[in-house]
């Protein structure tokens, strides 16, 4: 099949200066594959490729003929013909660089003896790798608004979590790939060395800068990076406090002409991801790995395990498990113990006790890691007798426990304050396991009674570590001395740091911070400046923690005006405030009800470099639509959100609520149509917000296409949409609408309850009549939440005085046997023994008669 003379003409026109050197001879398929021959030479060029020196728009002239035949074209050069292959060598419209290092060896065809990979638009470009895309716009990558690339999920949406993977574990004892590993290991140990190196501290400057990113630093940054070596990138990497600012100089460096990151960076960079909640991150590192060739350890599996166990996705993370099978990777211990940790952190237990037992069927033998995993899952489900026998097994098990399996269970009994237990536990230590308590063991129990709030149990148990010749440092003292100010026993905390100095061992800023702590929890501002003032004087610097502490104290005095005057005098104090100390004073403004100010010291926080979250922005939001400021609470969000700040849907929802509290709709509708412009997608608490404003305005046809255009995105309404949209109905007595809105709303979310709450609605509203309709509705389930729907119907005609229409809704429950409430029965019998009903009445009680209930005395006599 040939193609038309549209398409040939169409890419003639791409060429029009070389059409004569550079001619398309003739398309055509043959065995399901799609041909293209060019006539002349093919060049390459510095910043990209060009055919005979003039630039080649690949996109342009394949991309609007290439879907006509393959979704996903592979493009092959060799021998003068150029086509569509099943190969990894030439390609075009956006492939995945995941065929990076497995293209064809094109040979006499680009005027070279030798040619690695070529690729258009994206793909893989040369020997080291590179991709097209990234030579070409080597020059306008900017590390401020790189982002991570969209791999492949391909191998990653496993189903199943079960052990199968360890089936694959070779009893023979011989490890894949565990020998060439060796000498990353002593690199990797390595990086830590070079932390100190100018290279690596001048990077670092350059990223904590990026805030005020330009091109010039841009420039600076990369050629930085040409002139470092794998290890002191992973320095790099490893000296960033945020982990997504590691992750994101990953991506930037990755795109740079002429580098390649070494495994050693991959490796360095999952166990920082494995330490965060980044699981996404990691699993795109681990994918990458594989597109470009590098080896997996059981370990990089562990890595990704740990960071979507920490996200909370238990099943995605022993769903790596099969990924790792699937890989190849032969499972070993350390994969097995992080398997176990995980499981144990999920609280699944007795999970982790089948995958013990499977360990040990394939002949993977337990260590002391992994029972001390499983001795700390025993402790978090409280489940103590059954670690206490695990203890006592292990030795059978030829795996003797240590002091982290003791102090495991110390903390636990520490914890619920059983001191005899944890004596006993630390006797046991030495005569069955001949591990001496030592200060380590003194010190976590120092730490975890202090922690709990048993001050003097801890303070009992340093006194015995000191008898025994243990020096308790300046750290066992300071927590002990935040346990007393905790409790604001202040005069205990000052005999101990009495003590403390008559013993050699002066506080430190750690200690005077818990003591200012504890004068700021009682009330006593006065005494913490004077603490402070006392630390300059015995060489003591008080640092941003000190003054963060003190400033709380001030806020929650009602003194922040006072705390904004310190943090403004930080520089003649030498000290820096961080995020936290700006919101204390913002939110201490806050709660004084100056919101002015509260505004103004966030946006002095934004100009300092640290952004507010979204929870601080609502408060303030929230605070302001609460006095009718709705329109400076936009303001605040829209100025948070230009500076870079993360607004989220609960901000704009909290401004929504602000203008509809006010009967402001169309601001808050203004406000809904910013939210699309803007990507922020509104969820069912921002609908149901707006529903529930206009209802009560009247707008019901409004209210009714915001409720399908609710509906129309996929959002399902929650119990307080259902609870809003019938309240409003009913309210202006629109149950015809009502009806098919719910209709509408049950096909996408069910609600057991829904008609129950619109007759109780419309019961308490007066509309006993149209309740009255919906009557069949309720019946249909017949149960005990219906038989309470049914009263109230019948309450709401007694009270209408109307005892015939209440006798009928009984009648009808008795149908559906039902029994209505006996003394509200009764009521009805009353009212239609007034009213000359003597036979219904009869009637009503004969039905309780015939089901085996007594009647009242009164009535019998």
């Amino acid at each position: 099949m040939l193609l038309n003379s549209n398409v040939c003409a169409r890419i003639r026109e791409t060429l029009p200066r070389h059409r004569k050197l550079f001619k398309i001879l003739w398309f055509g398929s043959s065995n399901g594959r799609v041909y293209v021959e060019f006539s002349g030479k093919i060049g390459t060029y510095e910043s990209g490729i060009r055919f005979l020196g003039h630039p080649f728009t690949y996109n342009a002239l394949f991309s609007s003929w290439t879907s006509k035949f393959n979704p996903n074209p592979k493009l092959f050069l060799e021998n003068g013909e150029l086509g569509f292959k099943e190969s990894k060598v030439l390609s075009f419209s956006g492939t995945s660089f995941d065929d990076i290092g497995e293209g064809y060896v094109i040979k006499g065809a680009l005027g070279s003896k030798e040619s690695d990979v070529l690729s258009f638009s994206g793909t893989s470009f040369g020997g080291d790798g590179k991709s097209c895309r990234d030579i070409y716009n080597a020059s306008s990558c900017r590390f401020d608004d790189v982002h991570e690339f969209e791999v492949s999920q391909n191998g990653m949406d496993c189903t199943e979590d079960d052990f199968k993977v360890l089936d694959s574990f070779c009893k023979s004892g011989k490890r894949v790939n565990r020998e060439e590993n060796v000498g990353i290991y002593g690199r990797i140990e390595g990086v830590e060395e070079e932390m100190r190196h100018p290279l690596v501290k001048e990077t670092c400057r350059l990223i904590e800068r990026q805030s005020a990113w330009n091109p010039k630093l841009d420039i600076e940054l990369r050629r930085l990076l040409r002139s470092m070596k794998p290890q002191q990138v992973c320095a790099v990497l490893r000296y960033q406090s945020d982990e997504r600012v590691a992750l994101k100089f990953f991506y930037w460096a990755d795109q740079q002409w002429r580098y390649r990151h070494d495994p050693i960076v991959y490796y360095v960079l999952l166990q920082l991801l494995g330490r965060t909640k980044l699981c996404q991150g990691a699993k795109r590192i681990l994918k990458l790995m594989a597109c470009r060739r590098i080896p997996r350890r059981p370990e990089d599996f562990g890595c990704v395990m740990v960071a979507f166990s920490r996200a909370g996705h238990l099943r995605k993370a022993m769903q790596i498990l099969t990924v790792m099978q699937r890989a190849g990777t032969e499972p070993d211990l350390s994969i097995c113990n992080t398997a176990i940790y995980v499981l144990v952190k999920g609280n699944k237990i007795e999970k982790a006790l089948r995958f013990l037992k499977r360990m040990q069927l394939v002949g993977i033998t337990p260590n002391v890691v992994t029972y001390n995993c499983l001795i700390r899952g025993y402790c978090d489900v409280h489940r103590i007798e059954d670690a206490l026998e695990l203890i006592a097994e292990m030795p059978y098990n030829g795996c003797y426990p240590d002091k982290v399996s003791y102090h495991t269970m110390i903390a636990f009994f520490c914890k619920q304050k059983q001191i005899d237990k944890v004596r006993e536990l630390v006797a046991k230590m030495s005569k069955d396991s001949n591990l001496l308590p030592d200060q380590v063991t003194y010190n976590t129990i120092i730490h975890m009674l202090s922690k709990h709030g048993h001050a003097d149990e801890a303070l009992g148990f340093l006194r015995e570590a000191e008898e025994r010749g243990f020096g308790v440092d300046k750290v066992g003292y300071s927590a002990v001395v935040d346990s007393f100010c905790k409790e604001g026993r202040i005069d205990n905390t000052k005999e101990l740091v009495n003590e403390m100095i008559v013993k050699g061992c002066p506080p430190d800023v750690v200690t005077y911070t818990a003591v200012l702590s504890g004068f700021c929890l009682a009330g006593r501002i006065d005494q913490a400046k004077t603490l402070l003032q006392h630390m300059y004087k015995h060489g003591c610097k008080p640092n941003t923690v000190t003054y963060t502490v003190l400033l709380n104290g001030l806020c929650q005095s009602g003194r922040s005006a006072e705390a904004q005057e310190i943090m403004n005098m930080c520089e003649e104090w030498w000290w820096k405030p961080n995020a936290i100390t700006f919101s204390v004073v913002m939110h201490g403004y806050r709660r004084e009800g100056k919101l002015s100010e509260a505004c103004d010291v966030a946006r002095e926080m934004i100009e300092t470099g640290f952004l507010p979250s979204p929870v601080e922005i609502n408060l303030i939001i929230r605070s302001l639509c609460q006095e009718g400021r709705a329109d400076e609470a936009k303001k605040f969000m829209v100025e948070c959100l230009k500076k870079g700040c993360s607004v989220n849907v609960v901000n704009f929802t909290t401004v929504i609520h602000g203008f509809c509290q006010n009967n402001e709709l169309d601001a808050a509708l203004s406000v809904l149509d910013d939210m699309y412009l803007i990507n922020k997608h509104p969820d069912a608490v921002t609908y149901t917000t707006l529903i529930d404003g206009l209802g009560k305005q009247g707008r019901m046809e409004e209210a009714i296409d915001l409720a399908n255009k609710m509906l129309h995105r996929g959002l399902l309404p929650t119990a307080v949409t259902y609870r809003t949209v019938i309240h409003r109905f009913s309210q202006q007595c629109r149950v015809d609408d009502l009806l098919k809105l719910l209709e509408k709303m049950l096909s996408r979310q069910g609600c057991k309850t829904a008609y129950n709450q619109v007759i109780e609605k419309l019961c308490g509203l007066g509309y006993p009549d149209e309740a009255y309709k919906l009557l069949g509705k309720v019946l249909r389930t017949a149960s005990r939440v219906d038989a309470n729907t049914c009263h109230v119907l019948i309450e709401s005609y007694l009270k209408e005085g109307n005892p015939l229409s209440s006798y009928k809704v009984a009648c009808r429950m008795f149908n559906r046997n039902l029994i209505p409430d006996l003394k509200l029965c009764d009521k009805v019998r009353d009212r239609l023994m007034q009213g000359g009903r003597v036979e219904e009445a009869d009637k009503l009680m004969l039905q309780f008669v015939e089901r085996g209930h007594k009647l009242p005395q009164h009535q019998r006599a």
